[in-house]
């Protein structure tokens, strides 16, 4: 029997990464949510839709995005070689924008009029936005009090784009409220339209469909690294709240001798509360339609979390990476709140690259993994910019005491 490359035998037809993933949906979304991953298997593997969607990279998006050598930083740390995937650079500042296109372009072959999402640190409702106005579709946003006064740049981006704002003002205010929010008015017209998931979470088949909308980022990354050096990373890292930047870069170097390393945020402590690492802390649980490793109170329900990065800010990790981490394929990282500041401004300092607050948790854990790996190389997904991030850190984090 022929044994199936990884990315065609996962997830299972269920949706399934092992134990981890599924749908878990009230009935009156079953239905709709079939349609989608019929027409994602169907539609969003014709070759009119590939070549328009390729179109769209080239043209539009500004891909590939380069591999870029951070030679300074990489002398300051005096350790092994950091490399960084710039998606920073990618339309929008942000790798969001890769899943956000094929989910719009997706709604416009169904027929849909408006898409629906929510967002935590808003590059991904800066990016739903901007395809909204690219496919001339409505566009609604839902986002927590709490990163919509953190987040100010974006909030603003989105309401140019002529996205509407929701503001979520329930319980802690962030992400999972955002979410909370977001499916709600989903479940108010699914005819008419589609919730386009952030992530690689929620309900099957959004885990599969983020991950391979995303997975453009490690194809791209792949044969750059290697036209560049000759060789294969020794080393890939990657941010991890829900995990779609990592997902992307990962997917293409699974069956490759690879450490993969996703970071996930330490926040300001290890008590339940003071960080958002899932992997780390986590027990399996249910969120959001979908079985994954979650933060738990004692209740059971989902934990308060924290985290310096609104976009990391999630009790929750999507269920492939629950999976590989299960099965050792992959490693979990940690960076906190300071070290993720730190490297935000040594990278702004060193190289000229402002980094997002969530990109800097990979960049802060690359960093300390350098000096681990002295003769080695590492690939840091730079999955942002910090345009949105400038205004928080220098108020709280003055410039001055991390020259």
């Amino acid at each position: 029997m022929i044994q199936k490359p990884y990315l065609k035998a996962f997830p299972d037809a269920k949706g399934y990464f092992g134990k981890f993933g599924g749908a878990f949906l009230p009935p009156e979304l079953e239905e709709q949510f079939k349609k989608i991953e019929e027409a994602y298997l169907t539609i969003g593997n014709s070759h009119n839709f590939i070549r328009e969607l390729r179109d769209i990279r080239k043209h539009y998006q500004g891909r590939p995005t380069p591999v870029y050598y951070a030679r300074r930083l990489s002398e300051f740390i005096g350790g092994a070689r950091i490399y960084l995937k710039r998606e920073d650079l990618n339309h929008t500042g942000a790798h969001k924008l890769n899943h956000c296109m094929g989910e719009a372009l997706l709604a416009k072959y169904l027929g849909k009029k408006k898409l629906i999402a929510e967002t935590g640190a808003g590059q991904h409702g800066v990016a739903l936005a901007t395809a909204a106005a690219y496919f001339g579709l409505e566009c609604e946003i839902h986002m927590g009090e709490v990163d919509i006064a953190k987040e100010h740049p974006n909030v603003v981006r989105m309401r140019v784009l002529g996205a509407k704002v929701v503001p979520v003002t329930f319980g802690a205010k962030t992400l999972k409220e955002a979410v909370d929010s977001a499916f709600v008015a989903y479940l108010k017209d699914p005819e008419n339209s589609i919730y386009c998931i952030g992530s690689v979470v929620g309900p099957h088949p959004f885990p599969m469909m983020v991950r391979d909308f995303q997975s453009v980022v490690g194809i791209e990354a792949r044969e750059q690294f290697f036209e560049m050096t000759g060789n294969l990373p020794d080393n890939l890292v990657a941010c991890v709240g829900g995990g779609s930047n990592a997902m992307g870069l990962f997917s293409a170097f699974i069956d490759d001798p690879c450490e993969m390393y996703g970071v996930e945020p330490g926040g300001k402590g290890t008590k339940l509360g003071e960080h958002a690492a899932s992997l780390t802390y986590g027990s399996e649980g249910i969120l959001h339609g979908f079985n994954s490793i979650m933060l738990k109170n004692e209740a059971g329900e989902p934990a308060a979390v924290h985290s310096v990065a609104s976009g990391l800010d999630y009790p929750s990790v999507g269920p492939e990476h629950a999976y590989l981490n299960s099965i050792a394929r992959t490693k979990v990282g940690i960076a906190n709140d300071a070290e993720t500041i730190q490297a935000f401004y040594d990278l702004s300092h060193y190289e000229g690259i402002i980094p997002a607050l969530e990109s800097a948790h990979a960049v802060a854990f690359a960093m300390k993994l350098a000096k681990e790996k002295p003769y080695e190389s590492i690939l840091v997904n730079l999955s942002g910019r910090g345009d949105k991030d400038i205004d928080f850190v220098v108020a709280n984090y003055k410039p001055e005491d991390y020259m």
